[in-house]
């Protein structure tokens, strides 16, 4: 199988900087985008993708190119990541869990629709559980085949399938009165 990391794997474990600097380049945007689906919180998330790269220097005088491709590892560590942090909310509740402020910055329709939009799914997605959330956030978000994700994820296509199924109905429910409200303002907001 070929890796086009493993050039610059090596590389940076050798101690080339720009080797390095290539890697977070390249993977540090599609590492925080997963880490913010997985956790919705942008400072978490790049504080995941810092760890991601933080193992990666680590652990690259030592990576076997071959065994799997790296920036499935990559992703691997960032969802071993995001599982941790999740469990450590579960463990110690956030006193400020549901208290948002409205920004009271006036918003154009359209914008504050979107903006609803974009909470309502990630409020749903946050909803699902860990391994549905994954299998979405790898498959629709981070655009990877289902045998990538199934890899990264240590599930077979078909386990991955059954999780992107179960996943997809469950937002299907949770957005449904959401869809239809926003519908209705969409169409208020028009008329008015």
């Amino acid at each position: 199988m070929f890796d086009p990391d493993a050039e610059f794997v090596r590389k940076a474990g050798a101690g080339d900087a720009r080797a390095a600097e290539s890697l977070v380049r390249r993977h540090l945007p599609r590492m925080v985008s997963l880490a913010r689906r997985m956790l919705s919180d942008a400072a978490e998330a790049e504080d995941v993708a810092q760890e991601v790269f933080l193992r990666v220097w680590r652990e690259a005088p030592r990576w076997k190119p071959g065994a799997a491709k790296f920036e499935t590892w990559m992703h691997r560590v960032a969802l071993n990541l995001c599982y941790d942090r999740l469990r450590r909310r579960r463990e110690t509740p956030d006193a400020e869990a549901g208290l948002h402020v409205a920004d009271p910055t006036p918003l154009a329709s359209e914008a504050w629709l979107a903006q609803q939009r974009a909470r309502a799914v990630q409020a749903a997605l946050s909803a699902l559980p860990e391994r549905q959330r994954a299998a979405i956030a790898l498959v629709h978000f981070q655009e990877l085949s289902n045998i990538a994700a199934a890899e990264m994820l240590e599930v077979s296509v078909e386990a991955l399938e059954s999780l992107l199924a179960r996943g997809r109905r469950a937002l299907k429910a949770a957005l449904a009165d959401v869809a239809q409200d926003l519908i209705g303002d969409a169409d208020g907001a028009s008329r008015g």
